[in-house]
């Protein structure tokens, strides 16, 4: 069997799409004549020929286009764009943070929703939060959209995906934990950076100016894929 064959054939047991990730974990290159077996994935997906791209990190089959469009229902309105979208992205936090051995949370109301084959709620490793502090701080984080926890059932990482809503209610919740030693994330788009970049800088944010990053679709959808390649090639 070809490589792209390989490729093919676990993307077809997916139901015709699957993440880079996914792909670096489930395809067989044990017999590949190639030191970079992952890069061969990549350039593989990137043939129009059998395949296409609907989010970064995310390929589908051509010949599974309209079945796939229609599950996502990414062919219907920009409303159902943005669903998809923020669920994806919630699902590949989740999933890195699983690999690297954190707890991980999300939202109640997140549960149900859908990333590609699973609900949230059953690849998320926590039920509900974590009674990290007063209830009137953990009753402010249990809206953020993902959480890493650590061992000792701290928080390491907040992370609200902000596709189309107002960053700055993303960064009223993360000023309201700046006492917490944790890494603070927005996630969006590359072309919103210069409205976080607007809207850090106010005075309300001083303080957590230099605590708060942004980062975009493409840097998480390549972490994602990376956290997977590495799982893969193991630990010493």
């Amino acid at each position: 069997m070809k490589q792209y064959e390989k490729v093919i054939e676990v993307m077809k047991q997916n139901g015709g799409f699957a993440t880079l990730g996914f792909l670096n974990h489930k395809v067989d290159v044990s017999d590949w004549k190639t030191k970079t077996p992952f890069a061969s994935i990549r350039r593989i997906v990137q043939d129009k020929r059998f395949f296409f791209k609907i989010k970064p990190g995310l390929w589908a089959l051509k010949e599974f286009e309209a079945d796939v469009l229609q599950k996502f229902e990414l062919d219907e309105t920009p409303k159902k764009e943005k669903d998809f979208t923020h669920s994806y992205y919630q699902g590949l936090l989740i999933e890195i943070g699983n690999l690297k051995g954190y707890k991980t949370y999300i939202p109640q109301q997140d549960k149900n929703k859908m990333f590609l084959n699973n609900n949230l709620g059953s690849i998320s490793t926590l039920d509900k939060i974590l009674d990290f502090s007063y209830d009137k701080i953990v009753k402010r984080a249990k809206t953020i959209d993902v959480i890493w926890f650590n061992e000792r059932n701290l928080p390491n990482s907040f992370f609200e995906v902000e596709h189309s809503t107002d960053i700055q209610n993303s960064l009223l919740k993360f000023n309201d934990l700046q006492d917490f030693y944790s890494n603070f994330y927005i996630l969006g788009a590359a072309e919103r950076k210069r409205e976080f970049e607007q809207k850090i800088s106010y005075s309300a944010f001083k303080e957590m100016k230099n605590r708060i990053k942004f980062v975009d679709y493409d840097f998480i959808s390549a972490l994602h894929t990376k956290s997977f390649e590495l799982k893969k090639l193991g630990t010493l």
